[in-house]
């Protein structure tokens, strides 16, 4: 990963770097020391698949001049026919928007779109084959700047639909790892201090129905609601053994 520049001091990036601490996000921006106008290149900086790019494209509803922001995988294509049927009414198209419309609406200019800190409420659809992967990188306002989250971030903090928008040349296997392994390195990611909670993002919150002889459990982390009631009371020592249990349910499970 090639990140040995001085963050931009532009107006856009702080805008974005504003809207990820308002929200608590854990990954603040970060600047390559390369431009990064596309996906690829975006890819090639930071070394990942060109899918974990979550590139940003602004169409136009016209006539109504209403600009929509697609956040799309950086492999997929996007099916502008699909994403017409998702927002479109009678009487409406569907376009690609210009550098102008597009710093007009979003107050980014092109190659630095980000799904986040716009100058104004936009129409925001996420594309489904974002999901395939555990982690993400997106623009942050300016070419040379990015910053890392996961789908279920991207989701979380832009409040948009996920949706199917691409060009399905191929079917798209999804790959998320959901072991309790993978858990525990996207829950540090998130938590990097002390001992991450199995719940931090990736946890449903949801009990499946109780076995016989045995308490419910949580679908997500496969806690029971007292164990899950007293995580806070744990000292790190026991929070790491109750992590050695949960795999050890997990391994017995599946």
């Amino acid at each position: 990963m090639n990140t040995n520049a001085s963050m931009p001091s532009s107006e856009s990036v702080i805008r974005v770097q504003r809207f990820l601490q308002n929200v608590g996000h854990p990954n603040a921006p970060i600047t390559l020391a390369d431009a990064a106008r596309t996906a690829q290149q975006a890819a090639d900086a930071l070394g990942v698949a060109l899918g974990q790019i979550a590139k940003s494209i602004v169409f136009k509803i016209k006539p109504l001049d209403r600009a929509v922001l697609v956040i799309a995988s950086g492999d997929q294509r996007v099916d502008e026919k699909k994403v017409a049927a998702l927002v479109c009414q009678a009487g409406q198209k569907l376009g690609r928007a210009d550098a102008d419309f597009v710093r007009e609406k979003t107050g980014f200019a092109i190659g630095g779109v980000s799904p986040v800190g716009a100058t104004a409420r936009l129409t925001t659809i996420i594309d489904n084959t974002l999901f395939r992967f555990d982690t993400l990188w997106a623009a942050a306002g300016h070419p040379h700047t990015v910053f890392e989250l996961t789908p279920a971030q991207l989701q979380q903090i832009t409040s948009a639909p996920v949706a199917d928008i691409v060009v399905n040349a191929t079917p798209v296997a999804p790959s998320f790892n959901d072991s309790l392994d993978a858990r525990w390195e996207r829950a540090k990611r998130l938590q990097p201090n002390g001992v991450p909670s199995p719940c931090v993002g990736v946890c449903t919150m949801t009990t499946l129905p109780a076995a016989a002889q045995q308490p419910a459990m949580c679908e997500g982390c496969l806690r029971t609601l007292p164990e899950i009631a007293k995580w806070g009371q744990l000292s790190d020592t026991e929070k790491r053994q109750m992590w050695d249990v949960l795999r050890a349910r997990e391994a017995a499970l599946f």
